[in-house]
């Protein structure tokens, strides 16, 4: 072996030694979260439906999302209450609506839409607190069956808001 190749596989191998004794500060993550160093626990409290219109498995659903979230991009352990970093809120809106009307009056697409508000607390960073409402939607074709594919929809927006969310209290966009 030449002597560079030598040089490149002492420098990989110290590296790696280097990163798993001193894993770092403790502030940053590979999501690019920026959580306080003694921040140790995560609370994300049940978000039930306050809509007018209630899908049953939506507060389960958007909960367990929110709470894989922080819990599996960040070192964060999740606690029942109290927790370092703390989520609440209630579904507050849920609904379909027509868009994309057509020259007959007749819709071609239509929009589900799910609004939450939350409520976080940073116990060392208080100024990082917030309530605010998120929404997202998704449109589908009318022509589509509602039932079936109302699942795979509310999957994702609640991952698209579940996103936003764990965005605005951790990485700070």
């Amino acid at each position: 072996m030449n002597i560079f190749f030598k040089n490149t596989f002492f420098t990989l191998v110290l590296s790696g030694i280097i990163a798993v004794l001193f894993p770092g500060c403790g502030i940053y993550s590979f999501t690019g979260a920026s959580i306080p160093p003694e921040a140790k626990t995560v609370s994300v409290q049940y978000f039930p439906n306050k809509a007018q219109l209630i899908e049953p498995l939506l507060s389960e659903v958007f909960t367990n999302t929110l709470r894989d979230q922080f819990t599996s991009q960040t070192n964060l352990t999740m606690v029942d209450n109290n927790g370092d970093l703390a989520l609440e809120g209630e579904i507050v809106d849920y609904k379909i609506s027509p868009v994309a009307i057509q020259g007959d009056q007749t819709s071609a697409m239509n929009r589900l839409t799910i609004t939450v508000n939350v409520r976080f607390t940073n116990k060392y960073e208080p100024d990082k607190d917030f309530e605010t409402k998120f929404t997202q939607f998704i449109d589908y074709l009318s022509t589509e069956d509602f039932n079936s594919v109302k699942a795979q929809l509310i999957e994702q927006i609640t991952k698209d808001l579940s996103d936003n969310i764990f965005n605005k209290a951790v990485v700070n966009w």
